[in-house]
């Protein structure tokens, strides 16, 4: 019984409750004298639908832990995204690779429309009205990583203002 509720404090203190999501797990095959050696490659998303977001590539020669590799290095490089009424703040486009992505702004109840691993950084960033687009190669690695740099381009109002000298001194 006390086991569970030290569990439960560690788990709260750790972090505001993170969800992982698992994009995609990759095969690899080495050939040996024995036979073939088989390792795994787990690329994973971590998120606190409130705008903190991270991705990470874990690898290991058993599944489990290749996805434990890849939360821990995705909660390590977790970035901070600006929210607007839970949508983009606006327009944005980016590349990695062969992959380009482009993610706009929805009005209120239009939902998420995005497919595979844009969705999972997306929903886990805190987006709930957003149209995306994946265009060019879809290996997910690449959408993923191209994804985390459009939302990562994304300024708030504030940080604009700010920008250009119009922020109200008694705000």
């Amino acid at each position: 019984m006390n086991d569970k509720k030290n569990n439960q404090k560690d788990n709260s203190s750790d972090a505001p409750e993170l969800d992982e999501r698992v994009v995609t797990i990759n095969r690899c095959s080495k050939v040996v004298k024995g036979g073939r050696n088989f390792s795994f490659s787990a690329l994973v998303v971590v998120g606190d639908h409130k705008g903190n977001v991270g991705v990470g590539l874990g690898k290991a020669n058993e599944v489990v832990d290749a996805i434990k590799k890849g939360v821990n290095l995705a909660k390590a490089h977790m970035v901070n995204v600006p929210l607007h009424k839970m949508t983009l703040p606006h327009e944005s486009t980016a590349k990695h690779s062969g992959a380009k992505v482009v993610i706009r702004p929805a009005s209120e109840g239009t939902g998420l429309i995005a497919g595979g691993g844009m969705r999972a950084v997306l929903e886990l960033a805190g987006y709930r009205d957003v149209l995306a687009k994946s265009l060019g190669s879809n290996n997910a690695m690449n959408v993923v990583h191209a994804t985390m740099k459009a939302i990562q381009q994304l300024e708030s109002r504030d940080e604009i203002l700010t920008k250009r000298g119009l922020k109200k001194e008694n705000a």
